[in-house]
């Protein structure tokens, strides 16, 4: 059997179970703000993925067109984020 670090049975392990997703949310909100600005994380409810698409929940009706309109901008900030391309859609809710 060969060995391997820690860090590649944790990302190996990752990949292929179900919790990669909401790990990755995490890691989303983590550095939600840093990716798109005060105004927008501090009325951003909810970050989620499943599958392939981010889910953002937000209550404020003006937040939610502004999010619609750079949608294609935050696919391309929360792949470059999570260092791969996991996210293809986005759903404003």
């Amino acid at each position: 059997m060969g060995e391997y670090s820690l860090g590649d049975a944790l990302k190996y392990f990752l990949n292929h179970s179900r919790l990669k997703g909401s790990i990755q949310a995490l890691q989303i909100e983590d550095v939600w703000e840093q990716i798109m600005g005060k105004t927008i994380a501090k009325y951003t409810d909810k970050i989620v993925i499943q599958g392939k698409t981010l889910y953002i929940t937000t209550t404020m009706a003006p937040l939610k067109q502004e999010l619609l309109y750079q949608k294609e901008n935050i696919i391309k900030r929360v792949n470059e984020t999570l260092g791969e391309n996991v996210i293809k859609d986005v759903v404003i809710q």
